[in-house]
């Protein structure tokens, strides 16, 4: 049934998994409203609460004159199952104003409207009692001692008119049927994410027989004060489990390890355990625990590997064959991704024993959820049935809704999308190869918008898999705009361990993987030499990250907006979060970044303004929070940035004295 005042196309709705939102987002509501004739109509968005009590209806206003598409801004409290409805309704006493503004100046109808009018302030009076200045306008439109247009001045006047607005009268009332909101924690939107492979952090190579000594949990639990200094608050850890012997790489992916090279973290699984162990080098579980403990007391999370995949040296391996693709030799199939082949890892095969291999899953996570784990970042989701994550995460979310998880899948589109539908609450993007300023406007306001209800970008800079062409030949001035970009574009981002030295050598011209990679050996670094030398920029890093802390608009998704430039080296972008209810000021951050890592470059910036909460005529006053300089701009503004320098400008604004 269309309904008596049809509502149409309301977002967000999805034909395949739930709209998201984060406990205190702000989402937008949108639906196309329409009515035969002329009368007036209204229409508003009710949300109700995870126990389904109605919490609000707030009002709705055509987006653009002529459209029929209505839109509001709603605020979602707690976590939980929420929802949400449109609903329409005819407006009969904006119908009369309208109507008496345009005759009664005419002398058409005079008596007729005004007693028309009264009438409808009698309902208004009865159906809010606590409002006798509605019984008060409908004597003053029968006052005869009165003209007429100070009768009907007195009935539109902006006061009444906004009590009405609040409060309407509302005949033929449509409502849609309640549309699905899950509400996540905060972490599951915002977080700042750095990586590290905790088995370099305190390796030591022994002199006489010339072999690595691994890191340990407790050697790793030392690089956490300057992790938390820096001001990220989630360390993601890759696999801490046992690595297998068979197969095992050495050096920059070779076949002939070493007695001593420990292998990849990602060929999981020995005779010492697998998933539900940790790797004896690294400590005991234990000293996990303890590790946990050291990271939440310097208020960081830990966000642990998924990746289910195996060593050929994993229990699973002997005690559950059939959870293996074997080949017409009767020999396990490994991973490949032709023409590269991982003969140390085998994929699982989710179709044989499904029951089984979820059973063992869901006790994997719980296990480490037992742990201490609330975070889990999940290797190549896209290389397992989406019906498996959403029937895992489900599940876990009935229980934990606290747990989030991160999908790792550098994909095509279309099954990044089934992911996030399904049930992740974060996503890698593509945004690594986002490079120039049209790409990165257009990529960016998909993702802050088109995508936005049911995928949440993570903005990694790079990853052990992904040193880019821009950070391999930009040099300091790529690796600062990147950060600048990822950490305040995205409520979500992250950097790799040695991003803040900059590190930039691939293993030959044109491969995106890193010389030495961390994925198959040992790197300890030198932090102390490089922050005493100036060799880092991680005093960058904890500015930024100190910037979004401090300013609630860097912790929003959707309201990411783009302001012309003249030049295409030049980008310009904001984020403005609106104080509620008009108290206090707007909180506005600006930012400008010159592209181009190698050239100085100038343009002429021009603000909209009005998204930046001014008006179209405003001087506004900018804080430089990089250099630390005060500007004041209009509407057309010059700008020179040259990446020798300072790469860009990361604006506060206010309006000018």
């Amino acid at each position: 049934m269309i309904g008596r005042i049809p509502i149409l196309d309301v977002s967000p709705v999805l034909d395949y998994g739930t709209a998201k939102a984060a406990a205190g987002e702000t989402l937008p509501v949108r639906a196309t409203v329409i009515r035969e004739g002329h009368d007036a109509l209204g229409a508003g968005v009710a949300l109700y609460d995870s126990r389904g009590r109605r919490r609000s209806l707030t009002r709705m206003r055509e987006i653009a004159p002529g459209t029929d598409r209505y839109g509001a801004d709603v605020t979602v409290g707690h976590e939980g199952r929420w929802s949400f409805s449109v609903e329409s309704w005819s407006d009969p006493m904006a119908t009369w104003r309208h109507d008496a503004a345009i005759k009664i100046p005419l002398g058409q109808d005079v008596a007729l409207m005004l007693e028309e009018g009264a009438r409808l302030f009698d309902r208004a009076a009865r159906r809010v009692p606590r409002r006798p200045a509605m019984a008060r306008i409908a004597a003053l439109l029968r006052d005869e001692a009165r003209t007429p247009e100070e009768r009907l001045a007195g009935a539109t006047a902006p006061g009444v008119v906004a009590q009405l607005e609040a409060d309407p009268l509302r005949d033929h009332v449509t409502k849609t049927k309640r549309f699905p909101l899950v509400v996540h924690r905060r972490r599951a939107l915002v977080g700042s994410w750095y990586e590290f492979f905790p088995r370099s952090e305190g390796a030591t190579l022994d002199g006489e027989e010339g072999a690595w000594r691994s890191g340990t949990f407790a050697t790793a639990a030392k690089r956490l004060p300057a992790v938390a200094d820096m001001g990220f608050d989630v360390v993601y850890l890759p696999p801490v489990h046992p690595v297998g012997r068979s197969f095992r790489k050495g050096p920059n992916n070779t076949l002939t390890p070493a007695p001593g090279d420990p292998g990849s973290v990602w060929a999981i699984g020995s005779a010492e355990g697998g998933h539900d162990a940790v790797h004896p080098d690294l400590g005991t579980l234990d000293d996990f625990d303890a590790f946990v403990a050291e990271a939440a007391e310097h208020g960081l999370e830990i966000a642990l590997d998924l990746a289910l995949q195996c060593s050929p040296d994993h229990p699973w391996v002997h005690e559950h064959p059939e959870w293996f693709t074997h080949r017409a030799d009767g020999s396990i199939a490994y991973a490949e991704n032709p023409p590269k082949k991982y003969q140390d890892i085998y994929p699982l095969n989710f179709d044989d024993d499904p029951e089984g291999i979820y059973a063992e899953v869901l006790r994997i996570v719980r296990f480490w959820m037992e742990r201490g784990v609330r975070v889990f970042r999940v290797d190549n989701p896209h290389t397992k049935p989406v019906a498996f994550w959403e029937r895992l995460l489900g599940e876990i979310a009935s229980t934990d809704p606290d747990v989030v998880f991160l999908s790792e899948a550098f994909t095509r589109p279309a099954m990044m999308a089934a992911l996030a539908r399904a049930g992740f609450h974060q996503s890698y993007t593509y945004f690594t190869w986002r490079n120039d300023k049209e790409e990165l406007e257009d990529y960016l306001s998909e993702l802050s918008r088109d995508s936005a209800p049911y995928m949440r970008p993570n903005l990694f800079t790079n990853t052990p898999d992904i040193l880019s062409g821009y950070l391999q030949h930009g040099g300091r001035p790529a690796f600062e705009v990147r950060a600048i970009l990822a950490a305040l574009a995205s409520p979500a981002w992250g950097v790799y361990s040695g991003y803040e030295l900059c590190e930039n050598t691939p293993i030959k011209p044109g491969s995106e993987e890193y010389l030495d990679s961390e994925k198959y050996q040992y790197r300890p670094r030198d932090w102390a030499a490089a922050e005493s030398s100036g060799k880092t920029i991680a005093p960058l890093l904890r500015t930024l990250n100190s910037l979004r802390r401090a300013h609630p608009a860097l912790q929003e998704l959707r309201n990411l907006r783009f302001h012309h430039v003249d030049q295409p080296e030049l980008i310009c972008f904001s984020k403005r979060l609106a104080r509620a209810g008009g108290q206090g000021r707007d909180d506005v951050v600006l930012a400008v970044v010159n592209l181009d890592p190698h050239h100085a470059h100038e343009a002429t910036v021009r603000l909209d303004l009005p998204a930046l909460g001014f008006s179209p005529d405003s001087r506004i006053a900018l804080t430089d929070h990089l250099s630390g300089e005060s500007y004041v701009w209009g509407e057309a503004n010059y700008v020179r940035l040259d990446p020798h320098f300072q790469s860009a400008h990361v604006f506060t604004a206010g309006p000018a004295e």
